[in-house]
């Protein structure tokens, strides 16, 4: 059974960039098919995919995070990694990683992140 836990900050100041690992248990982040998303949920509003890797390293970004983030991967620790920059008070969010082959069938259990000075 693959395993996901995030670990970062819980509090990030406006213009900081947020930091953010998921460590992967129970298998390995280069099994064939298997994709590692970062998705977040902003109190109030539904889950946004923020981007993902796949098992192969190629990159996919969310078309309105783009710019402001970067996913990479530590194969040696198998975990992965987001960092959002700039962020905003508007950027507070459960920010949880989560996995898969065809769909989303693994999901850590969130790392709540505050955005104030």
């Amino acid at each position: 059974q693959v395993q996901l836990q995030e670990s970062g900050p819980g509090l990030v100041k406006p213009s900081q960039t947020l930091s953010l690992t998921c460590t992967v248990s129970g298998g390995s982040i280069t099994t064939n098919y298997y994709y590692w998303s970062w998705i977040r949920q902003a109190p109030g509003k539904g889950l946004e995919w923020m981007g993902a890797i796949a098992y192969s390293g190629s990159l996919y970004d969310s078309p309105s995070l783009k710019s402001r983030t970067s996913i990479s991967r530590g194969t040696a620790k198998n975990q992965f990694t987001l960092q959002l920059g700039s962020v905003t008070p508007e950027d507070a969010a459960v920010y949880n990683c989560a996995s898969g082959k065809d769909a989303m069938d693994y999901w850590g259990k969130g790392n709540l992140v505050t955005v104030s000075s």
